[in-house]
């Protein structure tokens, strides 16, 4: 594996769970991914993790990632996921979104992806709670994320 490759998103949330420890919720444990997914495609131009995001009703969730914590409210040690799949580059772009991120509160964070262009676009009118499944397209996050980071050098 080349130094930036992509990983899978349980190496991800694997590293995410070891630098942040104590208890975290499932639901902000997606957000934090999908937060280094879109800062991976703005700083490194590359995808961090494979999996699709998908744009459901309370934000963006990688369904693989919900589905190997689904009906729990902390997130578990996980079965799957290696943190040291990830290079040193973007191990620094995980620690970054998570300076920027980690002490927000889930419902804050899902909150803010609820005002971003990728979700709204990707949901297509879909009322507030309804449920879809619609692909958040890198295209999309990358396009969003790289005009904030030009006018507001937010992180």
């Amino acid at each position: 594996m080349e130094k930036n490759d992509p990983v899978s998103v349980f190496d991800v949330a694997a590293y995410i769970l070891n630098e942040r420890p104590g208890p975290m919720t499932t639901w902000k444990l997606q957000k934090l991914v999908y937060y280094c997914q879109a800062w991976s495609l703005v700083w490194d131009e590359q995808p961090l993790f494979r999996e699709k995001i998908l744009a459901w009703a309370n934000g963006p969730v990688v369904e693989e990632l919900y589905q190997l914590h689904k009906g729990s409210f902390h997130a578990p040690k996980l079965s799957k996921g290696n943190p040291d799949n990830l290079s040193p580059n973007q191990q620094d772009t995980i620690d970054h979104v998570l300076t920027a991120y980690s002490n927000k509160t889930a419902q804050w964070l899902s909150d803010l992806t609820h005002m971003e262009t990728p979700w709204i676009e990707a949901r297509g009118g879909l009322a507030p709670g309804e449920r879809g499944d619609a692909i958040i397209e890198l295209s999309s996050m990358y396009e969003y994320y790289s005009s904030i980071e030009a006018k507001h050098r937010i992180i």
